[in-house]
């Protein structure tokens, strides 16, 4: 598994790696366990997919969405932790904000997974749960926090 490599294949490049909008941190380590915070739809400090999915935005724009996310992620561990670390993704949690009506969350969901599993072939695979809320901060569409298991430094 090289996750640059992969990435090169899929045309993909990692983001700038944002920094935390409050008093936390972006990668917190406990023992062989990486937590990243949740990261959102931005591309080197631009806000995107903002709105509602159902409203604003298409089932597919929350697909796109949930890529970059990913690609946020990724760049936050490939910044703090390194590829060369990973044992493999254990968990992720996905957020939406939709409409009332709205009911594709797997569809979006599957943004994150279908990239993971892209990117970090066999180490990707992982278990998830999927969240609607009422809203989240900037108006983004969509949210993913994740966790990993790494080797000693």
């Amino acid at each position: 598994m090289n996750p640059l490599e992969n990435l090169q294949k899929l045309k993909l490049r990692l983001p700038e790696v944002s920094t935390p909008g409050g008093n936390y941190v972006s990668v917190n380590i406990r023992a062989n366990i990486a937590y990243v915070a949740i990261q959102f739809p931005i591309l080197n400090e631009e806000y995107l997919y903002q709105g509602r999915l159902g409203d604003e935005l298409r089932t597919e724009d929350g697909y796109h969405a949930m890529e970059l996310c990913t690609l946020n992620v990724l760049a936050q561990i490939n910044s703090k932790v390194g590829f060369n670390r990973l044992v493999g993704l254990n968990h992720i949690d996905i957020y939406f904000q939709a409409s009332k009506n709205w009911d594709e969350s797997p569809k979006v969901a599957n943004g994150a997974s279908d990239l993971f599993v892209k990117i970090l072939e066999e180490k990707g695979t992982h278990s998830r749960a999927i969240f609607g809320v009422q809203s989240l901060p900037r108006n983004f569409s969509v949210g993913l926090t994740a966790s990993f298991t790494i080797t000693e430094s």
